[in-house]
């Protein structure tokens, strides 16, 4: 079938050509709009309006029979308007969505990483066809003039207001870095305390099941390389070769891999049957590795008199964890999650009253809480080093080289 810019277009340019004949026949002989015709004219007449009527009722029949494309979204069939009803089409009234991998529509909550299974979706709403072209996004229009504005013109025209954070009393009775230490008081919540004796509890069961105090390994015990997933039967199981993964598992944008192969994938359970990479030997008995230095999520905020250090560390140990600190520096030592450490000191950017500052520690995160010695605003938690005293550590670091 043609389009309507076919036929369509063409009975159009009859009834248009009909029509101006019409209107110069009449006057061409004299007759205004409206007058009654001249019994000669009659006939002559009555035969355009007839091609005019005979053409419409063409055009009509044309359409109802025409395929149509429908510009609804998530639909995209072709349609008669004798087929299109009020249920005819299944669509996507909402917009599409695209978020961290996955695509949808906002109309419905299914979701797909997929691009193709995304243009498969089936619509949520049934409605008639649409034949109608949605309107293009109108682009801003761009002057290009040839003189060159000045650049006090490409300002915006608003009044800008530059605000400065007050500087630090520096120069002005700063205590020396070098005062003496003082541990800050620990406030230990009932959280923690349940939270750590249920983790030593899970411990001891562990180490019992697994045989660790005797070095003796029993039979059902998985292996701890990653993504090894075989149990130990017997001596036997020990002289078989294990493929595991060398590297960390990684979640992003809704895709699954290991750091050492990079095999992607969206589903979990594929995930975790990826065929290891590397070669070796099982390890039934996972190794001690001792306390090791990590990074820890931290924060600060402050109000009128406090400055609040937040650290996001769980089951931190109160026996192994200390904060001291004196009038300008802070040494954070928190041992958490039974091997892990956190460990920064600070040179604060504003004066603390050390006997009026504490520690609370709970089973999710722990709280410096600094009093200030004056209620004055701090511009940021640390003091930065004076550009004078980077130029010399440079200087230092460039001859140590040479």
């Amino acid at each position: 079938m043609e389009e309507p810019g076919g036929v369509g277009g063409y009975i159009g340019r009859v009834l248009l050509e009909n029509s101006v004949q019409e209107t110069h026949y009449l006057r061409g002989r004299g007759v205004r709009a409206g007058a009654k015709l001249h019994p000669e004219l009659v006939l002559p007449v009555f035969e355009i309006r007839r091609t005019v009527l005979a053409c419409r009722l063409l055009l009509f029949s044309v359409l109802r029979t025409m395929e149509l494309l429908c510009y609804n979204k998530g639909c995209g069939q072709r349609y008669t308007l004798e087929q299109n009803k009020d249920d005819s089409c299944i669509y996507h009234p909402g917009v599409p969505v695209f978020h961290d991998a996955l695509k949808g529509w906002s109309c419905c909550k299914r979701r797909t990483t997929d691009f193709s299974d995304f243009l498969s979706i089936v619509g949520c709403t049934k409605g008639p066809h649409n034949h109608e072209k949605p309107p293009e996004p109108v682009k801003p229009e761009v002057n290009i003039t040839s003189e060159k504005k000045e650049l006090s013109e490409l300002k915006p025209k608003f009044q800008e207001h530059i605000i400065r954070a007050p500087k630090p009393v520096e120069l002005i009775k700063r205590p020396s870095p070098d005062e003496p230490i003082t541990r800050l008081q620990l406030k230990v919540s009932s959280s923690l305390l349940q939270a750590l004796d249920k983790l030593k509890l899970c411990t001891e069961t562990e180490e019992e099941q697994n045989g660790n105090d005797n070095g003796e390994v029993k039979i059902g015990t998985s292996c701890k390389n990653g993504g090894c997933s075989k149990t130990f039967e017997g001596p036997q199981s020990s002289d078989e070769l294990c493929m595991f993964h060398s590297g960390v598992p990684i979640f992003h944008e809704g895709m699954k891999f290991w750091s050492c192969c990079k095999r992607k994938t969206s589903d979990f359970n594929t995930f975790l049957s990826q065929e290891g990479c590397t070669s070796g030997q099982h390890m039934w008995v996972k190794k001690d590795a001792g306390k090791k230095v990590v990074p820890c999520r931290h924060d600060w905020h402050q109000t009128g008199g406090v400055v609040t250090v937040t650290i996001y560390a769980k089951n931190a140990i109160p026996e192994l964890s200390y904060v001291e600190a004196n009038s300008s520096v802070v040494t954070i030592h928190i041992i958490f999650d039974g091997e892990k450490e956190f460990h920064q000191k600070v040179k604060l950017w504003g004066v603390i009253d050390v006997n009026r500052s504490n520690v609370t520690m709970t089973a999710t995160k722990i709280e410096v809480t600094l009093r200030k010695s004056e209620p004055m605003t701090w511009a940021r938690l640390d003091l930065p080093v004076p550009p004078v005293a980077e130029e010399k550590q440079s200087d230092l670091i460039v001859d140590e080289q040479q």
